[in-house]
């Protein structure tokens, strides 16, 4: 008997995982959120609309500047970053492609500048604090191989509140971040964090700014 409820209990367990896993794999390919629909603008920072995109990996075709400016796959999270700085700052990348995972440089010391996407370098755990308009860069995780980028909208004192593109279907365009800082040290979400980029402009400011207080 106990022999059996011991197979019995992992072929539930099985079954949980598989539904599970299937679950995600539907919810990744598929719009599971019939509230909204692919292409609906969900939100707005600075005047730069927010799309919802339904499953994560759904693509609308690609967006491009007049000029030809690769600014990347409808609706997906590196679409709305690329954007929003093309269209609040005029900023075009070096290197017009990549997954949101790419946008980081680990071999870019702490604030000097990715070349390619003419952007300072913060590395999560630096000592430098991420200030409204920075783009946050996420490592990948298991059911997400390509990262994530997002934009600071706001900055408190032990949180930041970040607006995204395709956080998934049932996912919310702004979400928090705890901040602290320990041992002139900022650390920023958890380890999934790697670091946010900023403006060359922005960052002399910044710096500026820091030397005169």
């Amino acid at each position: 008997m106990p022999r059996f409820m011991t197979r019995r209990a992992v072929v539930v367990l099985a079954s949980l995982v598989l539904l599970a896993l299937l679950g995600l794999w539907g919810a990744s390919r598929f719009n599971v959120n019939p509230t909204h629909a692919p292409g609906e603008v969900i939100d707005q920072f600075e005047g730069v609309p927010v799309y919802y995109n339904g499953a994560i990996n759904h693509v609308d075709g690609r967006s491009l500047a007049p000029d030809g400016y690769n600014i990347g796959l409808r609706w997906q999270c590196v679409e709305f970053v690329k954007r929003y700085y093309y269209e609040r700052h005029q900023h075009r990348m070096p290197e017009a492609r990549g997954h949101a995972k790419a946008f980081f440089d680990a071999a870019v010391a702490d604030g000097a500048l990715n070349t390619a996407r003419n952007l300072v370098q913060h590395r999560n755990g630096g000592a430098s604090a991420p200030a409204v308009g920075d783009i946050v860069v996420f490592a990948p995780w298991l059911f997400n191989p390509y990262g994530h980028v997002a934009i600071v909208s706001r900055v408190d004192a032990d949180a930041v509140e970040i607006v995204q593109q395709n956080p998934g279907p049932f996912g919310t365009s702004r979400e928090r971040l705890p901040l602290s800082l320990a041992e002139g040290r900022v650390n920023l979400g958890t380890e999934r964090v790697l670091g946010w980029l900023r403006l060359p402009a922005a960052a002399t400011a910044i710096a500026s700014s820091s030397s005169k207080s």
